[in-house]
């Protein structure tokens, strides 16, 4: 609120104040003539009026409420805006702070997400035999505070919370086989991915299918887990400008040669043959789906030699794709999440997954901060044609 806003309702809730209780006090003082009947010599249709003080029960609460009211404004920030702090404090992230509806929103969250960590230790991890964990997420937790209070983090210090992260892997395994585990993930799913995975987490145009064993990023616990916990913003640029319209009509038929679906077409030697060579020229295609299309994980490229698609494999929609690229953000999730909720989503996602395992593809080994998406919104690299979970 800014302080004009909060000086107008200060000065009118005083100037109410002060006229209702001067009102009060002039009728309290006010002492009528009165008859030798008691009564005020007013009568209406056989009533008359009397001259009886005002109850005390009645007096003790108006009054009793104004004085709340002040003791109200001395304890929280409700006089001047950045000047009065109030006296009334609550707790967050373990440090005393003035109260305000945001810091106690904070509070009560934490308060309620202490109760679930807790049951999360004590009713999950202990079944699942993962308690391990637990020393893992304490160093994790004291690692994302340092980085949240700090204004210029050391550089490695985003290293040492995705290792901690990877070191959860194993944990989140052993929950994909504990149903109370699975149970609260998938409610946590419901909640917060199916908006755009769907409720069987097949995804959609533009969304991955979670339930196959193509991923962008890799579908191994410790990918999920850097998935939810970090996001990806994922691009695949736009090549009309750079090989104009018939290098995108040869490029896709080419794409569609390798595909999966290639079956399905008469394809044009000719543009296949143009298409080949746009596509392994070392700036173009090749740069980040590799010598043989199948993708690279380090780079969240897909694999262009298969039948899964993300938005589409026909020759028109890998035209558009190379026309006009693609664009794709998964959100990252532990501001919201937190880590034992990332824990058990993870554990969710991974059970759904289909676990035969793919041909390799062209892709090397990622580091933890790069090794991480459970199929990801985020969109391609370079010229695909939105394959990929």
């Amino acid at each position: 609120m800014t302080f004009f806003w909060s000086s107008w309702i200060t000065l009118l809730s005083f100037a109410c104040w002060a006229f209702i209780l001067g009102i009060l006090l002039m009728v309290l003082k006010y002492k009528p003539k009165l008859e030798d009947d008691g009564t005020t010599g007013h009568a209406y249709d056989g009533i008359k009026e009397y001259d009886k003080p005002l109850p005390k029960w009645w007096l003790v609460i108006f009054f009793g409420s104004i004085a709340w009211g002040v003791v109200y404004w001395v304890f929280f920030p409700a006089m001047v805006p950045g000047k009065w702090e109030g006296l009334a404090t609550v707790e967050v992230d373990g440090e005393t702070v003035p109260w305000t509806s945001k810091n106690e929103l904070y509070s009560d969250l934490e308060s309620n997400n202490k109760v679930f960590t807790d049951n999360f230790e004590k009713n999950i991890l202990a079944q699942a035999d993962a308690s391990g964990a637990t020393s893992t997420l304490t160093e994790l937790a004291k690692l994302q505070s340092a980085r949240s209070h700090s204004e210029n983090p050391p550089a490695d210090l985003q290293t040492k919370i995705d290792g901690k992260v990877a070191e959860l892997a194993p944990y989140v395994e052993k929950l994909s086989e504990n149903p109370n585990a699975l149970k609260v993930g998938s409610r946590l799913f419901l909640q917060n991915c199916s908006v755009c995975h769907g409720s069987n987490a097949k995804g959609a145009v533009g969304y991955p299918n979670l339930t196959d064993n193509d991923w962008l990023y890799g579908g191994a616990p410790e990918n999920i887990l850097t998935t939810l916990h970090n996001g990806r913003v994922g691009g695949m640029a736009a090549w009309r400008d750079q090989i104009g319209e018939d290098g995108v009509r040869a490029a896709a038929e080419y794409v569609l040669s390798i595909s999966g679906n290639q079956q399905d077409y008469e394809l044009d030697q000719t543009m296949v043959a143009q298409g080949k060579a746009i596509f392994n020229q070392p700036t173009n295609c090749v740069l980040c789906h590799g010598n043989d299309a199948k993708g690279m994980i380090s780079t969240g490229a897909p694999n262009l030699t298969d039948k899964i698609w993300l938005y589409g494999g026909d020759r028109e929609t890998i035209r558009e794709t190379l026309r006009y690229g693609r664009a794709g953000v998964m959100p990252e999730w532990q501001t919201k999440l937190g880590n034992e909720r990332i824990m058990l989503l993870a554990a969710y996602v991974y059970s759904l997954s289909d676990k035969t395992a793919q041909p390799a593809v062209a892709s090397t080994a990622t580091s933890a901060t790069q090794s991480a998406v459970a199929n990801t919104a985020a969109q391609p690299a370079a010229t695909e044609t939105a394959t990929a979970n």
